[in-house]
């Protein structure tokens, strides 16, 4: 075999030995459940075979499957009359499905623009629309004010009878947040990709989530798909069926050969989450966290510049600037020799971004805070 590349040196300063990982996506898990695959990838359950080689169809990936559903519910509190779909791919597939199921033709369908991953949604969804001879209407431009804050309240402009409004209730790029669920008589669709879980959910106001595993609930290459039932029976009855939302429910989250590891590390993240405390806790935790990252922020005299509006702040991604671009990646290679990962702003933004989600440790935004304004010290 070809040796592995040899990593950078640095300090590693959790107990574990390992860094602490500020990534956007894929990003950091707990440990527990790290350990738990790692030992159920050579044997699950003592079956002798691991979760990659279990029949999808046999009696233990059943347990696995079924628990995987039962222990969604528990964690994020999903009411019975909704569907619970774990499915392949992540947010991109179910942004180009959401108006094959859901736009009928010479039908509107308003989507909000408040970063990279709405504005793909948007480009996706007029895709289909030209196809299904339906329309999609961009309810507010981000674009115009550079993405620093999302919608307030009457500043969208929504279309009268709308087949669904669609918003991304976390802003990774650029660090911005809904602080409250948007106000529309529409059926209300949330990308929840970046906050899944991290934060209650207004299941009366909605109709569907869905999000991509790889932030807060587990591996890329999986994503979660929460939909309202009585919506669910207004879908595309004509759609192939890997695009259709109400034939993956059908089959229980597995039309073909799901993927098992993902389905199996959602299910010991639900745990995971559930023991936390669930949404509510994981909330509070999330306000704490990114709160040491924006005191040091706000407390640095102007060295740091957050690129979000404070109304609408982002919990899980603090995006901020320095002074210069040359002392944004002299930050990142010194934060790296320090054991702080994955902090180098999405190429759309620019400067510094530290992606901390549900997984991610407090002490580890307690390291960063820390290191900023020894930084900002010494280079003021």
């Amino acid at each position: 075999m070809t040796a592995a590349p040899a990593m950078t040196s640095c300090t590693r300063p959790t107990p574990s030995g390992r860094v602490y990982n500020f990534s956007a996506g894929p990003a950091g898990m707990p440990e527990p459940v790290l350990r738990q695959l790692q030992e159920d990838l050579w044997d699950l359950r003592g079956s002798g075979i691991g979760i990659m080689e279990h029949s999808h169809r046999g009696a233990v990936y059943d347990a696995i499957n079924a628990e995987a559903h039962e222990w969604c519910r528990k964690a994020g509190r999903v009411p019975a009359d909704w569907e619970v779909i774990l499915m392949p791919g992540g947010a991109t597939v179910q942004q180009a499905y959401l108006p094959f199921n859901f736009l009928p033709a010479g039908r509107t369908a308003d989507y909000p623009d408040t970063g990279i991953w709405t504005t793909k949604a948007i480009s996706e969804g007029r895709k289909a629309a030209a196809m299904l001879g339906a329309h999609i209407h961009v309810a507010f431009e981000g674009s115009r004010l550079k993405y620093t804050r999302v919608p307030k309240d009457g500043e969208m402009s929504q279309t009268p009878n709308a087949a669904y409004l669609h918003y991304c209730s976390n802003n990774t790029v650029f660090g911005t947040r809904y602080p409250t669920t948007p106000v529309t008589t529409a059926p209300l669709v949330c990308d929840a990709s970046s906050e899944y879980f991290a934060r209650p959910v207004d299941w009366d106001r909605h109709v569907m989530l869905y999000g991509g595993g790889q932030k807060n609930l587990g591996p890329s290459g999986i994503s979660l798909v929460l939909v309202k039932k009585d919506f669910l029976a207004t879908a595309n009855p004509a759609l192939p069926t890997m695009m259709s939302f109400a034939a993956h429910a059908a089959g229980e989250s597995r039309l073909n050969t799901p993927p098992t590891f993902g389905v199996h590390a959602m299910g010991l993240m639900f745990r995971w989450i559930a023991a936390q405390g669930g949404p509510e806790a994981l909330e509070r935790a999330a306000i704490d966290k990114s709160g040491l990252l924006y005191d040091a922020i706000d407390s640095s005299n102007g060295f740091y510049t957050g690129l979000a509006e404070r109304w609408c702040r982002s919990f899980m991604n603090v995006s901020f600037r320095l002074p210069t671009p040359e002392l944004d990646a002299r930050f990142v290679k010194e934060a790296a020799a320090h054991g702080m990962d994955g902090l180098t702003g999405h190429r759309d933004a620019g400067g510094i971004r530290a992606s901390i989600y549900s997984a991610f440790p407090r002490e580890g935004c307690v390291a960063l805070a820390q290191f900023m304004r020894d930084f900002a010290g010494r280079n003021s």
